[in-house]
């Protein structure tokens, strides 16, 4: 039997390890306005089920005088927990121990963690906060870090990895967020980069903060590194709990059924008079998405990077369902090369684990000119196009209003196994506006008119009225059915009840060869 004396010397040692880098360091990290690696884990699990594991390993190195300095758990705090009731691993740096840096025993504490959530098939979430690696510690912290990026790559596609970047994450500590499937950052808190501001200034002469370097606003709208940029920490851990609660616990199940009183069956008389008489004037396709899915609520990701696309989660009669929309309010919902990366990653997420895809097509064609050609456009759109063809899951597809050329087949159109593809009356599905149509088609003629302006006029009329419409398409059975824009979310819905039973599948092979 445990004598007091055992009993009361491990609460001791619990204690202890709960301080981390001690008191004054902890005051330290709250002077910075972050909270320490616990108060983390607090806020982001569901009260009381946090489990700690490994709060007794300590570092093993001798040198520097680190014998002389070595604190419980050492500089990274793991276990397991609840979010909504379903289970989560988690890993959180403890900035107060040795600047959160990566050592030997921090790297196995993560990978031990890693592995159990492969075994258990359920989310794995980290919480960075870390200098990076362990300098003392040498090229023993840098294999920590390829054991650690290892494990991220054989879990992808298997169980969902959530990175939440809450101070620094500098040179190779980058690298195993950059592997998971969604990251966060909190605005002028935490940072990304592979070089630091002074390296940089000593590799190329720019000066540059560590804000405008790697901060949040950076990666969240300029190289759409981060996925979500946070207000503050909590708002980071809220966005995280709200992310989970759209995907399913691994690549075997379903994504979560969330029953809601919003009728199946609602019209929205809005979506009639969304789409603009003129062609070419903008429109939000954000307040159709928002019109149509369960009580409005949409979860976007990347809201501010290639905003000539949209992608995010919602519901649609209580399944999960991943969005995918052109953006006409912004360069007309055009595909250019951020835009095509940013909804090819957005699919191949929602086909490895389950979400079905619902695409609002509004696209006339791919974005023209030297700098996207010798970017790569013609690679970027492949990649979308690929992320389409391989999607197994149900994808439900509506044009509303233009799908021209190249981009038509690419946006989940049926010659690509769209399941389901509807057009609402204003779609325009052709290989080009028909202006351009026109130019190419008569340019001998309208050479040759004695008033050109007056005759495009005419052939652009007599152009839109024969093929700028979704009947031709429909005769061929690649439009399964034009519908009223009012029922668009009574079909929808209709359809994925319909699909939920789908299968199919792609030829056996190692992988693919996506044009990376």
């Amino acid at each position: 039997m445990a004598t007091d004396e055992q009993i009361e010397h491990l609460r001791q040692l619990k204690e202890r390890a709960k301080l981390g880098g001690g008191v004054e360091r902890i005051d330290a990290q709250h002077g910075r306005g972050r909270l320490t690696a616990r108060e983390r884990l607090d806020l982001l699990l569901d009260k009381g089920s946090f489990r700690e594991v490994d709060a007794f390993v300590v570092h093993r190195t001798h040198d520097f005088g680190l014998v002389r300095q070595q604190y419980l758990a050492d500089s990274v705090v793991t276990g397991w927990g609840t979010i909504m009731g379903r289970l989560v691993y988690v890993f959180s740096q403890d900035f107060t121990v040795f600047g959160g840096s990566l050592g030997e025993v921090h790297a196995e504490k993560i990978c031990k963690i890693m592995d159990m959530a492969m075994k258990s098939g359920a989310p794995l979430i980290g919480l960075n906060d870390s200098g990076g690696a362990r300098i003392q510690e040498g090229v023993v912290s840098l294999g920590g870090y390829a054991d650690i990026f290892l494990r991220n790559t054989l879990a992808s596609g298997v169980i969902p990895q959530i990175s939440a970047i809450m101070g620094p994450c500098a040179g190779g500590a980058v690298y195993s967020p950059a592997l998971t499937d969604f990251i966060f950052m909190v605005k002028n808190s935490s940072y990304m980069f592979v070089t630091g501001p002074d390296v940089v200034k000593s590799v190329t002469h720019e000066d540059v903060s560590f804000e405008d370097l790697g901060g949040a606003s950076v990666h969240g709208s300029l190289s759409g590194v981060c996925h979500y940029v946070a207000e503050n920490e909590a708002d980071a851990l809220y966005l995280i709990r709200k992310l989970l609660s759209y995907i399913p616990q691994n690549n075997m199940e379903d994504p979560p059924y969330v029953p809601t009183s919003d009728d199946p069956l609602r019209t929205e008389a809005e979506l009639d008079s969304l789409v603009p008489d003129n062609p070419n004037k903008p429109y939000d396709m954000k307040d159709a998405i928002r019109l149509v899915v369960d009580d409005g609520e949409f979860f976007e990701i990347h809201e501010q990077y290639a905003m000539n696309v949209v992608v995010g989660f919602a519901r649609l009669g209580g399944h999960s369902v991943g969005v995918v929309a052109n953006q006409p309010a912004l360069l007309a919902g055009v595909l250019d090369i951020d835009a095509s990366e940013k909804a090819a990653r957005f699919i191949r997420f929602c086909d490895c684990f389950n979400v079905p895809l619902v695409t609002f097509e509004d696209v006339p064609g791919f974005l023209p000119g030297v700098k996207q050609e010798h970017g790569g456009i013609i690679r970027s759109g492949a990649k979308l196009l690929y992320a389409y063809c391989e999607a197994t899951v149900p994808k439900l597809t509506v044009i509303t209003r233009k799908a021209y050329g190249g981009a038509y087949d690419v946006m989940s159109s049926k010659h690509i196994r769209g399941d389901l593809n509807f057009a609402w009356p204003t779609a325009e599905i052709a290989v080009m506006g028909p202006d351009g149509a026109v130019s190419i088609i008569f340019r001998k003629e309208l050479a040759e008119a004695a008033d050109p302006v007056a005759r495009k006029a005419e052939l652009v009329r007599e152009y839109r009225e024969k093929f700028a419409n979704p009947y031709v398409a429909a005769s061929r059975g690649y439009i399964d059915d034009v519908i009223e824009p009012h029922e668009t979310r009574a079909r929808l819905i209709n359809g994925l009840e319909m699909l939920q039973n789908k299968r199919d599948s792609n030829p056996q092979k190692k992988h693919g060869n996506i044009p990376l």
